[in-house]
């Protein structure tokens, strides 16, 4: 079936209007898109009264804007892409290497786990609380804690948590609420669906590179 494209000439710069949109709905090229419609507007106008052509100008001076911002986004997409290979090369290097993630959700199995915290102030009481499935909460008491890095080991065995994902909390004796982070093994580093670097960290589970807040080198092994 045969498609008639006509025009009214109300206005030049209304004909080339929404280019973007109509090229993409079309599946085709904007340059291309933007000629037939010119073509068209040219063939069908009111020879009486016929369009000023400082309006194809326009029209032409808009097409160029509309192709640069194109191109841009282009590059910007390409660079992103570059990047994040980049990123995923890099993080590579990393994998069998401890490194601290900064995260809001522990994985225990039966191994103890790293978990720290930052205070701005000193507290006289400081809990760590892991909250399991179900909303039980279970409850470490830390005593009187300083200003600065605060590292604990979360030992499942010894506290008799059983294997799964806790969400991390602080109390304190200021109502501060610092975020907490977990330092575990770098087990593999991939892309994700969305483009991406992914990590898979012990202790946390797979989380994106960007939550990454420290690399600790080859863990050390006692003979």
């Amino acid at each position: 079936m045969a498609t008639t494209v006509t025009h009214q000439t109300t206005s030049g710069a209304s004909a080339s209007a929404g280019l973007p949109g109509i090229a993409s709905a079309l599946g085709g090229d904007i340059s291309d898109l933007f000629v037939k419609l010119l073509v068209a507007q040219i063939k069908n106008q009111n020879p009486l009264e016929p369009t000023d052509p400082a309006a194809f100008v326009g029209q032409l001076s808009q097409l160029s804007q509309v192709e640069a911002l194109r191109l841009l986004a282009d590059q910007g997409t390409a660079s992103a892409s570059a990047m994040a290979s980049m990123q995923v090369i890099t993080l590579g290097s990393q994998v069998g290497t401890d490194v601290t993630v900064q995260t809001g959700q522990v994985q225990l199995d039966t191994e103890p786990v790293q978990v720290d915290f930052t205070l701005s102030s000193p507290s006289t009481k400081t809990t760590l609380v892991l909250t399991g499935s179900g909303g039980v909460k279970h409850r470490i008491e830390l005593g009187t804690k300083p200003i600065g890095t605060v590292s604990t080991a979360v030992d499942p065995a010894a506290l008799g948590l059983a294997p799964g994902s806790y969400t991390l909390g602080v109390e304190t004796s200021t109502q501060e609420a610092p975020t907490t982070s977990v330092t575990g093994l770098l087990g593999n580093v991939q892309i994700g669906s969305n483009g991406a670097a992914m990590v898979l960290v012990a202790g946390v589970g797979q989380v994106p590179a960007s939550s990454l807040v420290g690399f600790h080198g080859r863990p050390t092994t006692v003979n």
